[in-house]
Parts: structure tokens; sequence; C-alpha cells
């Protein structure tokens, strides 16, 4: 897990090169103006998923965690706290390959938490809950990076 800010990103080039696309593109890119949904950066090595949601009471969210792609949760606008837990410490559901997405239960080892420019990398040993409300509900809109490992 790296938890950053979008002005410290360069500190982390050189991990992997799907990493270093991601880190250039984020840091460049006027990110307000990606479409909903799915926007290709570098075909299946680099895209992002643009969304908006409420958030909600920690009992209402779900973990999440994969197998092939780390996260770069970037929040445009908004805030919420995101819970993270290595994945050894949780009990994993049935793996679904086609959103390379794997359920877990279990509790939160560490909370961030998420406002316009703060940086959160999640590898695939980091399952982390999202959409948590940190002062109550609060509309969000985000663009996660999925980056492949």
């Amino acid at each position: 897990m790296i938890y950053t800010k979008r002005d410290r990103l360069g500190r982390y080039k050189g991990i992997s090169a799907p990493l270093d696309t991601a880190i250039d593109f984020l840091v460049s890119a006027d990110l307000t103006k990606l479409a909903m949904g799915r926007n290709e950066v570098d075909g299946d090595n680099v895209f992002i998923n643009r969304f908006d949601y409420t958030t909600m009471p920690e009992e209402q969210a779900s973990w999440e965690g994969h197998k092939y792609y780390a996260d770069i949760h970037v929040v445009l606008e908004g805030e919420e706290r995101i819970g993270v837990t290595d994945a050894a410490s949780l009990t994993a559901g049935a793996y679904d390959e086609a959103g390379d997405f794997i359920p877990y239960e279990g509790p939160v080892d560490a909370w961030v938490t998420m406002r316009p420019g703060d940086i959160l990398i999640v590898y695939p040993e980091d399952v982390h809950m999202v959409k948590v409300q940190l002062d109550g509900a609060c509309q969000v809109k985000k663009a996660v990076f999925k980056v492949k490992v």
C-alpha cells in the first residue's frame, strides 16, 4: 500500500513499467474530463474506471481484492474513508475471474482518508473497503486506475 499526495507520485516511478505509465498519465491529465466507465490508457495493462457514488456507513460497505491488478484510487470531488487489511488476515470468498474480484470478510486494520489530492495505491495483497463515509454521507467523484501487476 502507498498513501501519498498527487504531487509526490514521481518518487514511486521505477517499481514497474505499467505503474510508470499510470503515474505519468495521472500527473499530466485532467481527470475531470474522463468519461464515465472505462477509459483506455494502455489496453489491459493500464486503464481507468471513472464513477460517482454516495458514501455509506462502514456496516454497509464491503471488501474487495484483486488477483492481477493494483488500484490507484483518486478522489476528484468529495471525501471518503478506505479501509485496508492484508489479504492473509481476512477470509476470501470465490474469485470472479471476469471482474478480477475477490470478496473478503474480516476486520479493518487501517483507515485512510481520501480527499482531492490524496492518492492510495493498493496491490493485490492490500484488500480494501471503499465508499465508506467520513462525517456522514457524501457525493464522491472518483477515478480508479487499474494497473496490471
